[in-house]
């Protein structure tokens, strides 16, 4: 479901014109992703059916790819056939990595994070990190045309009702930033780097630990 989601298809399919907009504030976040080159030791959080791992990893000397689910690891690596990525399941919220990394890439995935556990969570990434290594992320904006037609807006204590194709139903933790508060809440943290946004949909942003403006 994923990738209808990313897609637009199925239940999030809202019409030509919006899918034109979604993917054209989506190759933005591509186009951004490549800019900022990504190489060496390449780390992939919650790396999810591929619609990412499949640009990093053609610049990538090394890829691990994370997970918590083994289906989607799965399908992730049916779409790939390269010797240099490595998947690893895990629950992201319990491991450590045992190595550092050059750069370190997750889509949508920060919004799953809860508050409580941002500080732990950006310092895991840290110790992760070599010393000029970056890390890139894109995420949601709040738009009530993000989600599924028969999706309500989220809560505003961070949770989520979200309901499958097959009827079931999950309440999640889906944490909407502004990149004006991320980026000061990050810079308490020690990072530096930038974090926007597109027009509607989409936040992005690249950081490390160097000294830089914001």
């Amino acid at each position: 479901e994923y990738d209808e989601w990313i897609e637009r298809r199925g239940r999030y399919d809202r019409g030509e014109e919006h899918r034109r907009h979604w993917l054209a504030e989506l190759e933005q976040l591509r186009v951004a992703l490549v800019s900022e080159q990504p190489q060496g030791n390449i780390l992939e959080l919650a790396c999810g059916t591929g619609q990412w791992t499949k640009m990093l990893a053609p610049s990538a000397a090394r890829l691990v790819a994370v997970d918590a689910s083994a289906e989607a690891i799965a399908i992730n690596r049916s779409k790939m056939e390269r010797a240099n990525v490595e998947y690893l399941e895990a629950d992201l919220f319990a491991w450590r990595p045992q190595e550092k990394f050059d750069f370190i890439f997750f889509g949508f995935w920060l919004s799953h994070v809860p508050l409580s556990r941002f500080d732990s969570f950006w310092q895991m990434i840290a110790e992760a990190l070599t010393p000029e290594g970056r890390v890139y992320f894109v995420d949601s904006l709040l738009s009530e045309d993000s989600t599924a037609r028969d999706h309500t807006l989220p809560e505003p204590n961070g949770r989520s009702h979200r309901k499958l194709n097959d009827g079931r139903e999950f309440e999640i933790v889906k944490v909407f930033h502004q990149p004006a508060e991320l980026v000061n809440r990050l810079r308490q943290d020690g990072w530096s780097g930038y974090v926007r946004a597109t027009e509607q949909f989409f936040i992005y942003g690249c950081v490390s630990r160097a000294i830089q403006n914001l």
